[in-house]
């Protein structure tokens, strides 16, 4: 029997993906460099982070203590490491690494170094006696969400899209779930979009399970913002699903962060979902935004038990992603 563990059970380490010279993040990679530092650090505060990167000695000279911390040099293409990091699983009472297919959402961009990271973690050691299966099927972290029994959140846009596996409808794609993560049931996000981003809507930048009876989500009230509409229908559909006891779940609304631009005047995809549960915080974008303070106290009061630490994240909203895109844990 198979699970996909939940992001807020306990955790063994969280990686990380720093950018460096051959990303695109050089132009600016001081600036870059900081909200990685940034996380770590929150991170490192009381769990174990790995950081993966070009140079090591280069990197640690960045923390005034690497306490927790543990460096590794594997070679990247980009930093967004929650889409092809591993998936944990438990099977048999036992944690699994699952090592996906990466390709670069749909091949959007170039991701060969990427997608053999995993691969080159386990070869080095680093994942200890966990087993970890390779998986010739495209499936990105920050498109999946799970409550650690079965249930899995994900959107439609994404799984069921043509760049990826060559289109999959709802029932391909419910029977891989199934088989690969033990999925009892998959609830279908069909509406719901951020401007800039590259994932084809990805579950972690709009609906978030929390535990197994609440669903944060991004609610825009703005009728003249453009997401208005989809994010509204969206809502719409979650006020329709069901846990599997059958309740309707608890929804937690998270504010839709005002317009962010980038130089050539893009909008870039802001959105407080992007946050990172670990064992003792949530850690949550921040985006100098007036938006920021009201996140702060819906993730305050939504997690009571857990210390709130806010990241700021304009930079990296700059190259489409944010903080839960550059995570991923490791379940222990």
């Amino acid at each position: 029997m198979r699970r996909m563990i939940a992001e807020w059970e306990k955790q063994r380490m969280v990686l990380l993906s720093f950018p460096h010279e051959e990303t695109d993040w050089k132009e600016d990679l001081k600036a870059s460099l900081t909200p990685f530092v940034c996380m770590a650090q929150a991170i490192a505060y009381a769990e174990p982070v790995y950081i993966i990167c070009q140079n090591k000695d280069k990197i640690a000279d960045l923390f005034c203590s690497t306490r927790n911390m543990t460096f590794i040099e594997i070679p990247t293409n980009d930093t967004w490491i929650r889409d092809y990091g591993y998936i944990s699983i438990e099977e048999d009472g036992a944690v699994k690494l699952l090592d996906f297919t990466f390709d670069g959402w749909g091949g959007k961009f170039e991701a060969s170094l990427d997608n053999l990271v995993n691969q080159r973690l386990h070869q080095k050691g680093y994942m200890g006696t966990m087993p970890m299966e390779t998986i010739p099927l495209v499936l990105e972290g920050g498109s999946i969400e799970s409550d650690g029994d079965g249930t899995i959140l994900t959107t439609s846009e994404c799984l069921c899209n043509p760049n990826r596996n060559g289109g999959l409808s709802k029932t391909e794609a419910e029977e891989k779930l199934k088989a690969y993560l033990g999925a009892k049931r998959v609830l279908w996000l069909d509406h719901g979009y951020l401007a800039g981003d590259d994932t084809d809507s990805h579950i972690d930048t709009l609906a978030r399970l929390v535990n197994k009876e609440a669903i944060m989500y991004v609610k825009c009230e703005d009728t003249e913002d453009e997401h208005y509409a989809a994010l509204k229908q969206m809502e719409e559909q979650l006020q329709t699903f069901r846990t599997s006891e059958g309740k309707p779940y608890t929804l937690i609304a998270l504010p839709m962060c005002e317009a962010k631009f980038g130089q050539e005047g893009r909008r870039l995809p802001a959105t407080y979902a992007n946050f990172l549960i670990t064992n003792h915080a949530v850690i949550y974008p921040a985006y100098d935004a007036p938006q920021d303070k009201e996140a702060h106290e819906v993730f305050r009061l939504a997690f009571p038990d857990k210390e709130i630490i806010p990241v700021n994240c304009l930079k990296l909203i700059e190259q489409g992603g944010s903080l839960h895109c550059s995570t991923m844990q490791v379940a222990f």
